[in-house]
């Protein structure tokens, strides 16, 4: 794609605040990569502010390739301990412990010991929540605050050393967004924040947050801070927008409030072609082998393998040489609850293969091998305004998608989509027959037609320009900005910047 340079004779600075930055690795952290990778070619660059020692689970050095030789990166020390210590006080970590010395206990209890050691590992388990209890009361609104003063200093000197015109804040974590609402107080400068997640629900499916009413209020003030000192708020999706709205409304401020899709990047293709629009699926491997189904991404309640492993074992029940041809592959952290489930398919005549985080183009190649491709999102409230940021990778590589999610935003954009096969959580059946059609379809070699579906308008580039023009229009000195008050603008910044856009050449 040709990207539409800026009209300015030399190009807008934003300042880019991201917790999570290469060689962090991550679905989020590619957001805001492509985003910095592109902008440059919309009239604007950027400097990143981020972490010099950020306590994190996974590291992708590949990600650094995208980076511009001319983004400024400025980098600040956070208090926080190292992941490693973080993990050790975890709950699922310390509630997988303590169920499995409870077991052990109970079949060694003619030694004596066992019940010993069984009642120090729960006093140990106990003291860890308690633990986890204060420091969630403490470290508002996540432990990521003990960043805060090092990267708001940091932004400072930065923003006094160089004429920006924007600040552009990305979370979670969400103590990012107290930080760019500090820095455009003391600085004048429009303010940007860009939800990849909802606040509300974060708090209430990691597994590690337990707020009481004390935190929840003073979260709410916090969310009201921020979202006051900004110019424009941005969701992934459609759904969360008209959420964020309601929150700038009980914040009493209209901010623009639009949507960003997340997206691909059809440069991480390298050198491979993606399937043309019109072509059908055809089968990636020998029908003689295996039925290859992979999941690409984390494994926790809110995208439980549950109705998965339910499906495999109705299809083993009614139809066990089709389930020996099913070779199931789940790639990325997993919490101890989502291994239990993955435990149960052990005995069953399928192969089940389990690998930690892979990079980026680890998990592209690993896509691309697979017969089929599996979407995850829990049946809980406000589910149905996720869109996981893995669903678009899966749109681009065009191999047959299982999405599994409840009624909501991924199935209204996967409607029209021939190659998406969309099951509600609890359609086990259904899916076990689908799955099981599947099956046998790879083994009869036969192709699966895709029809006329494009997904071009999730690549990233566009997305960028999205972007890139909101900043614009933010960052105009002398019109200061005003939301519509009834909302109505919500959504029209999307829509209109994506009939802008020129298509004079598309790589895929």
């Amino acid at each position: 794609m040709k990207a539409i340079m800026s009209d300015s004779k030399s190009p807008k600075r934003v300042l880019v605040v991201s917790y999570n930055f290469p060689p962090v690795g991550g679905a989020g952290v590619q957001r805001v990569t492509k985003f910095v990778k592109y902008l440059p070619e919309f009239g604007w660059d950027a400097t990143v502010l981020t972490t010099e020692n950020p306590s994190v689970p996974v590291y992708d050095e590949s990600l650094l390739a995208d980076i511009p030789p001319q983004t400024v990166v400025v980098k600040a020390r956070t208090l926080e301990p190292g992941y490693a210590l973080k993990r050790i006080v975890s709950a699922s970590n310390a509630e997988k412990v303590t169920r499995s010395v409870s077991e052990g206990g109970r079949s060694m209890t003619s030694n004596g010991d066992s019940p010993s050691l069984t009642l120090r590992v729960t006093l140990a388990a106990a003291a860890k929540r308690a633990l986890r209890g204060v420091a969630n009361l403490l470290l508002q609104p996540d432990p990521q605050v003990l960043w805060n003063s090092q990267a708001i200093e940091a932004g400072l000197r930065v923003l006094g050393q160089r004429k920006h015109d924007a600040i552009f804040v990305t979370a979670p974590p969400f103590s990012s967004l107290l930080i760019g609402a500090e820095l455009a107080r003391r600085t004048g400068l429009p303010l940007v924040l860009d939800y990849r997640d909802e606040w509300s629900i974060s708090n209430s499916y990691l597994e590690n947050k337990r707020l009481g009413w004390l935190s929840r209020t003073w979260q709410q003030h916090q969310q009201s801070l921020c979202v006051r000192a900004a110019s424009a708020l941005v969701a992934t999706t459609r759904h969360s927008a008209e959420s964020l709205q309601e929150v700038a409304r009980a914040s009493e401020c209209r901010p623009l409030v639009t949507h960003i899709y997340n997206g691909f990047d059809s440069a991480d293709f390298h050198d491979e072609t993606p399937p043309l629009a019109d072509a059908a699926i055809e089968t990636t491997n020998d029908p003689a082998q295996p039925y290859k189904l992979a999941y690409i991404g984390t494994l926790w309640n809110l995208t439980s393998v549950e109705p998965v492993v339910r499906a495999v074992r109705q299809l083993v029940d009614r139809s066990p040489d089709l389930a020996s041809r099913l070779e199931l592959h789940f790639v990325g952290r997993r919490t101890a609850a989502q291994d239990e489930w993955l435990d149960q398919l052990g005995p069953l005549p399928c192969r089940v293969v389990r690998q930690p985080y892979l990079d980026h183009d680890a998990a592209l190649r690993l896509m691309r091998s697979a017969d089929g491709l599996c979407l995850l999102l829990s049946d809980l409230p406000e589910a149905g305004r996720v869109v996981p940021a893995k669903m678009f990778e899966y749109l681009a590589v065009r191999r047959p998608i299982f999405a599994i999610v409840p009624p909501g935003e991924v199935s209204s954009l996967l409607n029209d989509c021939p190659f998406a096969f969309v099951h509600s959580p609890s359609d086990v059946t259904g899916l076990a027959q689908r799955l099981g059609d599947e099956i046998e379809r790879h083994r009869l070699g036969v192709s699966l037609p895709t029809g006329l579906w494009d997904a071009s308008q999730f690549e990233r580039c566009r997305q960028t320009q999205q972007l890139a023009e909101l900043l614009e229009r933010v960052s105009v000195v002398g019109q200061p900005f005003q939301a519509d008050p009834e909302g109505s603008q919500v959504h029209d910044l999307t829509n209109k910047l994506t009939k802008r856009v020129r298509l004079e050449s598309l790589t895929y």
